[in-house]
């Protein structure tokens, strides 16, 4: 049994058809259900009722963790190609129903039935997690055998049925990135894609340098000894990759902030050193099954521009109030839209409600002073502290979970983190967990649907094309190339004998912001014409003042496309 586990603010759900010759009678078509545990549920042959049992139980525990109320039981047979028969994958389905739960409604998803699916997930780092039971989940030791695989990439007919507008169609079409066979989920960025991967750091890093944050770099494997101190493993275990060796049991980090803690305990610090704020962009390694995994939206390698600010109590609120100008900085610049949720103490909570009271009216006064709306969470803050969760929504006006803010008393507490305040006694820090962009590969895959691939000139993988008419223009047309490269823009050539035509066509099929056309006249006057997107051509421009408004352009970040 494969299940894909899932904390939402909503999920709604309409039968449309059967889809099986073994489906449910039903009365009622449509659902909607608000904060619930989801089970996405794939049952695989071989699946018993004792399978079940256990899959509940341990359901049980974690909503008793979450404090939820509500479960949602959802037959989903795409995160598994071993499906038992529907006959007995929907008796094991209502095996599963009929294990009830103190104090939590329990629902059920018809069987057999094409259903449209809406869900709106909450912000927290366990709001996801997938499990697997039954023969799939047993470790094997043994030698095992080479085996061959198909080198092949994943095509666009792989994906059959996507709209042009998702962002592996449009990946394929610009040769972004691809997803290969012998790395489940993984992304191998192409050239065009790595551009935009490093130009979002890149902005991301200008960033953090201007608002003090100091960059660190940890290992990416640990003795799970680590996880046991910040309490993760309990919580995050069927989600790691772990594997023994002599050193002991180890883990590929499935996030950086154990590691962040280590780099504070490593020295004594003083109230005067504090705030202290670091960020890291190590690799993230999450296991999920298969079927869970959409494109660049869901990977088990991920990157992640992952903050940790450790701060006194008195500090939070003008920390926040930084952060949020930090969040509104990054969203302006791609023209997203946002909305804040601040999120409150949940009944399952840590530490002390008075320190909790503080903490949120810290997030509430930050917000109200800097004007930004937002709307209220009750109870549905992390149980280590309350958070502000950020929707950003696209041009499409699709919301998209991003930014975080989450203050934790709880971690700082179990690593042992002290700094000496000013009566000279040993106080306990609060640390700030926040991300900004959250996972690159998620927010290039939104970024990729947001401008449909018609990035603005700074993050488009090639700025500037430039082609010659004829070959008797081929030297000039490679000295505006090498101007273009001189001045750091990224440029390509194409002096081939193809036609004028085609040339053209290609760079307009290809999204590039300019096309230079270099003909007999430009090359006499030794100026350029200049094509943009939209099809506006200029021509006898002189190549310096098109080198200085395309460099005002990309250096400003300015999504408006000029000739001029």
């Amino acid at each position: 049994m494969k299940i894909l586990q899932l904390d939402v603010d909503n999920i709604t759900y309409e039968a449309i058809a059967p889809e099986a010759s073994i489906y449910e009678d039903i009365k009622e078509k449509r659902a909607s259900v608000d904060t619930a545990l989801v089970l996405l549920i794939s049952v695989e042959i071989g699946d018993t009722d004792e399978i079940a049992e256990r899959a509940m139980a341990d359901t049980e525990e974690f909503l008793k963790k979450l404090q939820r109320k509500r479960l949602v039981l959802y037959p989903y047979a795409h995160i598994s190609n071993n499906l038992a028969a529907p006959t007995a994958a929907m008796h094991i389905v209502n095996h599963m129903f009929k294990q009830k739960i103190e104090g939590v409604e329990v629902l059920k998803a018809p069987f057999g039935w094409t259903k449209k699916l809406s869900l709106v997930m909450k912000g927290h780092p366990l709001a996801e997690q997938s499990r697997s039971y039954g023969a799939g989940e047993q470790k094997s030791y043994k030698k095992v055998k080479p085996v061959s695989f198909n080198t092949s990439i994943v095509r666009k007919s792989d994906w059959a049925g996507l709209p042009e507008t998702d962002h592996r169609t449009i990946g394929e079409k610009l040769d972004l990135y691809s997803f290969q066979e012998v790395s489940p989920s993984m992304v191998y960025w192409h050239p065009n894609g790595y551009v935009i991967y490093k130009e979002l750091m890149r902005f991301i890093r200008e960033l953090e340098d201007y608002y003090d944050c100091k960059e660190t770099q940890t290992p990416v494997v640990a003795n799970t000894a680590l996880w046991h101190v910040s309490g993760h493993y309990d919580h995050y275990k069927d989600n790691m990759f772990m594997f023994d060796n002599d050193m002991g049991h180890l883990g590929l980090k499935p996030m950086s902030c154990p590691s962040t803690m280590l780099i504070y305990k490593s020295r004594k610090w003083s109230y005067k050193e504090l705030p202290f704020r670091t960020v890291t962009f190590d690799k993230l390694y999450r296991k999920e099954v298969s079927g869970a995994l959409t494109g660049l939206f869901r990977v088990m390698e991920l990157t992640q521009d992952d903050g940790h600010i450790y701060l006194r109590e008195g500090q939070i609120e003008q920390e926040t109030a930084s952060l949020l100008e930090f969040v509104k900085k990054v969203y302006d610049t791609f023209g997203m839209r946002f909305i804040a949720k601040l999120s409150t103490m949940p009944d399952d909570h840590m530490g002390d409600e008075k320190l909790w009271e503080k903490a949120t009216s810290a997030l509430k006064n930050a917000l109200e002073k800097n004007g930004m709306k937002y709307e209220t969470k009750e109870k549905e803050g992390a149980f280590y502290g309350p958070k502000i969760d950020f929707d950003v929504y696209d041009a499409m006006n699709r919301a998209w979970q991003c930014a975080t803010i989450q203050v934790d008393y709880q971690q700082p507490l179990r690593f042992g983190l002290e700094y000496v305040g000013e009566d000279g006694k040993a106080h306990t820090p609060v640390v700030i967990h926040r991300a900004i962009l959250g996972s690159l590969e998620r927010f290039t895959a939104i970024l990729v649907e947001h401008y449909k691939g018609k990035f603005p000139t700074w993050v488009a993988p090639v700025q500037v094309a430039v082609i010659s008419i004829s070959n008797q223009q081929e030297d000039y047309a490679r000295e505006v190339y090498r101007k273009l490269k001189e001045h750091r823009i990224r440029a390509e050539l194409d002096v081939s004998d193809r036609t004028l035509e085609y040339k053209i066509r290609d760079a307009k099929m290809r999204e590039i912001p300019y096309t230079i056309i270099i003909g007999r006249k430009e090359a006499e006057a030794k100026t350029i014409s200049v094509r943009n997107r939209s099809n506006v051509q200029k021509n006898a421009i002189k190549l310096h003042d098109f080198l200085e408004s395309v460099g005002k352009e990309i250096a400003s970040r300015d999504g408006n496309l000029s000739v001029g």
